[in-house]
């Protein structure tokens, strides 16, 4: 995460100088250096102690065609229910009340 942030701040300085010669070393020097060290790094931790994806199971049922269908279903349903909603409910009217005479004047 420090990595980050420093390599952040050397971007934004490089971006504030008056020339592009910052910026030209930002490109050439410091981000690919961040990104072998990050490249190095995540591949060792991978490789000594690998652990499978907790959540592979459950992503894998909701990418899964019987369950996009199943909520494309439940989508049509709500919209159903609201239509027959809309049907049975008469919607408040908007009004502008007159503060000194009280009367409601429709907008």
């Amino acid at each position: 995460m420090h990595e980050i942030a420093v390599l952040a701040d050397q971007r934004r300085r490089a971006g504030l100088a008056p020339t592009s010669d910052a910026l030209e070393e930002w490109h050439r020097y410091s981000l690919p250096s961040f990104t072998e060290r990050m490249k190095t790094r995540l591949r060792n931790h991978c490789q000594e102690n690998h652990q499978s994806w907790p959540a592979k199971g459950r992503h894998n049922r909701h990418t899964a065609e019987a369950s996009r269908h199943r909520r494309i279903d439940a989508y049509a349903a709500d919209l159903g229910g609201l239509k027959s909603l809309r049907r049975q409910t008469q919607w408040a009217r908007l009004g502008v009340v007159d503060l000194d005479t009280g009367e409601i004047k429709d907008v």
